[in-house]
């Protein structure tokens, strides 16, 4: 039997440790780390996380296969780009100002994407964001599950979107590929999946079915700016009309 990835978590708060205990359940050597020393969070490792090694966050990272990203996300532009180059980052964060505030770094596009702008050396997967970390781990069930709840993967490097496909499986969810991580904006705060735990058809109608609202959106736009321009030449084809009637009276 191969290997499994070694994970590091960053985050000792309410996500990461619900990631690090699914992970060392499925069988993954997982290593967590908070901001301060590693010795700030042995107790809580010991009881809340058994098995996990509470680990400074630069030593954690550098033996790691996979790095998951559970801290705060204002801290994202505090990470060091160059201990990240080379890794397989799992960004579960959310910018959601109506619970944590506006990050202004984060008000425009996708998230993710931003996050992956600043760690540009680093294959950067979004998932994990969209489910509370109560019912994240509650929820998570064996494969053939009938209830078995699904996880949305984004990301731009196809060998990085497999592994965290793979990962995803192994704790407990179907993981179902958005494509690229523009993509995973579906499933930002706001999203038609965000905050709710779906089976895997349902998770797949919730995001067409968005999709089919925003391209009939765009649709509607094009249809309204075509119109628009329609009746501009008009206008000025009557406007034109108008000037050379008053020539000829002249």
């Amino acid at each position: 039997m191969a290997e499994l990835s070694r994970l590091a978590v960053l985050g000792a708060g309410h996500l990461g440790p619900v990631i690090a205990r699914l992970a060392l359940r499925a069988g993954y050597p997982v290593a967590i780390a908070a901001s301060g020393a590693p010795e700030d969070i042995a107790l809580i490792t010991e009881l809340m996380i058994p098995g996990a090694q509470p680990r400074w966050a630069s030593d954690a990272v550098a033996d790691a296969d996979i790095v998951v990203l559970a801290i705060p996300l204002h801290r994202v532009q505090d990470l060091d780009p160059g201990l990240l180059s080379g890794k397989l980052v799992i960004d579960a964060m959310n910018h959601w100002p109506a619970s944590n505030g506006v990050v202004q770094a984060f008000e425009d596009g996708g998230s993710s994407e931003i996050v992956a702008g600043h760690l540009a050396g680093s294959a950067v997967v979004k998932t994990f964001n969209h489910i509370g970390y109560h019912e994240l781990e509650d929820r998570a069930r064996p494969a053939g599950t009938p209830d078995r709840g699904a996880v949305g993967i984004a990301g731009d490097d196809p060998a990085a979107v497999a592994a965290t496909a793979a990962l995803a499986d192994r704790i407990g969810y179907d993981p179902v590929r958005l494509g690229s991580l523009r993509a995973g904006r579906a499933l930002q705060p706001g999203g038609p999946v965000f905050g709710v735990v779906l089976t895997r058809p349902e998770f797949e109608r919730a995001v067409r079915e968005e999709a089919a609202g925003e391209e009939a959106v765009r649709e509607e736009a094009a249809a309204d700016a075509v119109t628009g321009d329609e009746a501009a030449r008009d206008e000025a084809a009557h406007d034109g009309a108008a000037r050379e009637e008053l020539r000829s009276l002249s």
